[in-house]
């Protein structure tokens, strides 16, 4: 039988579109626990890859006849050893090329919606992340929000719609990604904005992103403006696109809401996080399309594979936004809050501009799930 490498884009479509699908992850088990590919039709089998050494015979019967099979592993070279084994039994499988590592790595860009006067926005969706990030465009302009580091990934869209990049922004100074926003403006130009609040460390130039600051796009001037929202950190921001979309940061998630930890200032924070759920985004009109910064589960995925609710919706459906009592909302975020994103203080130094690891410490740093959430 033949072993077919499946790339990490055929696999997220396959999760996007909902198809079935069985994951023979070879991993060790602790990491298959913390991590894995999510899917509402997948069905795993975790069985770390040393005990299939000797032969995957007794294992044969616990894996599907009728859905096809992917053997996954880290890195791949255990995914293909295993997959041949399979193979040479008599099963059809494929084997994720780049293993979980390229998982990690993947984006897929999707159309949110339309904007005005011909314009679009595009959400990128790294599926083994969790990372959202956003490209509007419009009169040959584009604008990038929460870019991740695999900058040609936009570049290379821009130039497919045949835009150019005016804008880069960061909602806040990140700490479980690496940002790839100052460098997608020193190869394009674009000017590159940060909410100063979270920019006292940084090393680079950066123009200030400020409350009620707006930028435009093309001759059609699609407005994209600035929403001070603290919480998350100290300088979130969020952004109104078109009076349609509105872009939250790491602040409101779909199912969840922002942590306030990930620089050490919980107890300091907690009260902006709670200003601006409770506050600020209520003064916004509740027909707005709520476009987070990342996602923690599956469930949150549309259809279409976008992440992206009616703010009004979310005030009646997700919990953080429903806690009346302020010392039991202090308490939900504050206390017995996840794990914190693998390598997420060295990230934020990075994100600072402080140290300059190689690729290969970026995608260590970044290898795991997205935990910027409460719930």
């Amino acid at each position: 039988m033949t072993v077919t490498a499946w790339t990490a884009a055929q696999v997220a479509r396959k999760v996007i579109e909902n198809k079935e699908l069985f994951i023979l992850d070879v991993r060790n088990t602790d990491a298959f626990d913390d991590w894995k590919i999510e899917g509402h039709q997948i069905e795993y089998l975790n069985i770390p890859y040393f005990d299939l050494l000797d032969g995957v015979e007794e294992i044969l019967p616990k894996i599907s006849k009728d859905k096809e099979v992917l053997v996954v592993c880290a890195k791949e070279g255990s995914s293909i050893m295993i997959a041949e084994m399979l193979s040479d039994a008599g099963l059809t499988v494929a084997y994720l090329q780049g293993g979980m590592k390229s998982w990690s790595m993947y984006l897929e860009p999707i159309k949110v919606g339309d904007l005005k006067d011909g314009g679009e926005l595009y959400q990128f969706v790294r599926l083994g992340k969790g990372c959202l990030s956003y490209m509007a465009i419009n009169g040959g302009e584009a604008a990038i929000i929460d870019a991740v580091r695999f900058t040609d990934v936009f570049t290379n869209f821009a130039k497919e719609k045949g835009v150019e990049i005016k804008h880069v922004f960061d909602t806040h100074l990140h700490a479980d990604h690496i940002s790839g926003g100052r460098h997608i403006s020193a190869a394009t130009g674009a000017t590159y904005y940060l909410p100063p609040k979270d920019a006292k460390e940084v090393v680079f130039d950066y123009t200030p992103l400020t409350d009620g600051l707006t930028v435009h796009l093309g001759a059609s001037q699609i407005e994209v403006g600035a929403l001070y929202s603290p919480g998350h950190t100290i300088g979130s921001t969020s952004f109104v696109i078109d009076s349609k979309y509105l872009l939250t940061g790491d602040i409101l998630f779909i199912d969840s809401i922002g942590r306030p930890d990930l620089a050490g200032l919980a107890e300091d924070w907690v009260g902006d996080l709670r200003e601006t759920l409770y506050k600020r985004y209520r003064t916004l009109a509740e027909d707005l399309i709520v476009l987070p910064a990342h996602f923690m589960i599956i469930e949150e995925l549309n259809e279409d594979g976008t992440v992206a609710k009616r703010l009004g919706d979310l005030f009646a459906e997700n919990h953080g936004l429903n806690v009346e009592d302020e010392a039991v909302f202090r308490s939900m975020v504050t206390d017995n809050l996840p794990p914190q994103p693998n390598a997420y203080q060295e990230i934020r130094i990075v994100n600072m501009g402080k140290v300059t690891p190689s690729d290969e410490e970026q995608t260590e740093m970044e290898i795991g799930p997205n935990r910027c959430a409460v719930r």
